[in-house]
């Protein structure tokens, strides 16, 4: 089997986390090729999964651990979700009047197998779930494109590593030129001219 593919990212413990995750997992199985259905079922599948990693009762500066993972060969896409609070979740069946207590269930039906393991490294555990996924194809070579073509979910060569951007807005300064500003998964927003040309590939790795 091919090594796998991943994307890897840290989210703090907010609500805008998890709108977060859906637009850097919605950019990176585009650029992998899968199609609508598998982008929608893992997109409500990834949502559930950081959501109630969210609602963890754990110290607010404890971040919220996301990766995500295609293996072409088989044809599969599996999202992590690691939190470093106790206990596992579990399915169960909410009553008519109760709001909530779904998400799991969501995940069930959509997903190939999900499960829970010990968080690698560390306290905690990891909810995992695998979805099918034939379409995803191989990894595009690593390229140079311009800073204003740069989407969430790609990773960038700066300060000589490379960094998974998290969010790209872009400002219009006094000169009338624009500025892109890269939000990454690690240090500071790095803010370039939108032309200056920037290595780009899909995941992180050698």
């Amino acid at each position: 089997m091919a090594a796998p593919n991943e994307v890897t990212l840290r989210l703090p413990r907010c609500h805008r986390s998890v709108p977060r995750a859906r637009a850097a997992l919605l950019a990176v199985l585009a650029g992998w090729g899968a199609d609508q259905e598998v982008l929608s079922n893992a997109e409500l599948v990834l949502s559930e999964l950081v959501t109630n990693a969210l609602r963890v009762p754990v110290p607010s500066d404890r971040q919220v651990g996301v990766r995500i993972v295609r293996a072409v060969d088989e044809g599969m896409l599996r999202l992590e979700v690691s939190d470093p609070g106790a206990g596992t979740p579990e399915l169960r069946e909410p009553g008519d009047e109760e709001t909530g207590g779904r998400g799991l269930l969501l995940v069930e039906a959509l997903a190939h197998r999900w499960g829970v393991e010990k968080r690698a490294g560390g306290i905690g555990k990891t909810v995992f779930a695998e979805l099918k996924a034939p379409d995803i194809v191989a990894e595009p070579a690593e390229r140079e494109v311009a800073a204003a073509l740069v989407r969430p979910g790609q990773h960038v060569r700066v300060w000589g590593a490379w960094r998974m951007v998290v969010d790209v807005h872009s400002e219009r300064c006094s000169t009338d030129e624009t500025t892109v500003v890269l939000t990454l998964d690690e240090g500071p927003e790095l803010r370039v001219h939108a032309t200056e040309p920037l290595a780009v590939r899909q995941r992180e790795g050698g």
